[in-house]
């Protein structure tokens, strides 16, 4: 009996936890998906293991698996704005990261709010196509993201298809790369990441273009094919930038990881893409 007493004083004598120090604080603004794979999901998961405190506004709602998108439902703008208006009304947002935003409506709003909210960063993922074929961004959009929301961003980090979706013209061969980053910076952004996974080739190519000029990003490509990965990258930039980190190495570091993360990649449904190893 005494021993189990001497146990309980010394267990009620320990002194409380300081309390961790505040991490800094990134936003997604994207749309669900069912599967965990892509979207906030995906850009939750990148925000805690890139060691930042990720918040959440969801613009569209996916029914979707390893095998394709089967439904999508937009949120009303009420309850986006609702959103906005409570993680910044409390939280200090160091960085934001868009994705899905699905309709015009809905990118012309989180816009004007971008720009009455004012944050240090803006990472801007223009989502049109997911994976399986399905389409995720409404034509209309495409000219509300060009007018409203791309001239507002500091990184601007399209893949091929969706680069030529915004430029309006195909890029097909090594030259049109520097044509085509050009003409992104020229819609107004501050800085573009072409991501190369698209082209074909052993290697994969990113190019980051800025006003200091043009910076390449290699890794050598992985035979599988991956699910969230511009999810994920653009989340990992918003975290390395939320972070402190400069422009420059955001992009180098949140590519790195999303290589490894590919890397570790598994297949939890019965799609052949790969879901990534956060």
């Amino acid at each position: 009996m005494a021993k189990s007493e001497r146990k309980i004083s010394a267990t009620s004598s320990r002194e409380p936890r300081a309390p961790s120090r505040a991490k800094p604080i990134a936003l997604t603004i994207a749309g669900s998906d069912s599967g965990g794979g892509a979207g906030i999901q995906a850009d939750l998961k990148t925000f805690h293991a890139r060691g930042v405190h990720g918040l959440s506004v969801i613009a569209a709602i996916t029914s979707q698996n390893t095998q394709g998108v089967t439904a999508v439902h937009a949120v009303p703008l009420a309850h986006i704005r609702s959103q906005l208006d409570a993680v910044f009304d409390d939280f200090p947002v160091a960085a934001v990261k868009t994705g899905m935003l699905g309709n015009a409506s809905t990118t012309r709003l989180v816009a004007r709010q971008v720009r009455k909210r004012q944050p240090a960063w803006l990472v801007v993922d223009p989502v049109m196509i997911a994976t399986s074929g399905a389409r995720l961004l409404t034509e209309d959009a495409v000219t509300a993201m060009v007018e409203d929301l791309i001239p507002l961003a500091d990184i601007l980090t399209p893949n091929l298809p969706e680069a030529e979706a915004l430029l309006g013209w195909t890029i097909n061969k090594s030259g049109d790369f520097d044509r085509a980053g050009q003409a992104l910076l020229d819609l107004g952004a501050r800085s573009v990441l072409l991501k190369g996974g698209h082209a074909p080739g052993a290697i994969v190519i990113d190019r980051y273009y800025d006003a200091r000029g043009m910076l390449e990003i290699r890794h050598p490509r992985l035979k599988r094919e991956g699910h969230g990965t511009g999810c994920t990258l653009a989340s990992a930039i918003a975290a390395e930038l939320a972070k402190g980190h400069p422009a420059r190495v955001a992009i180098r570091t949140a590519s790195d990881y999303v290589h490894r993360a590919l890397a570790r990649g598994y297949r939890p449904g019965g799609g052949k893409v790969h879901v990534l190893g956060h």
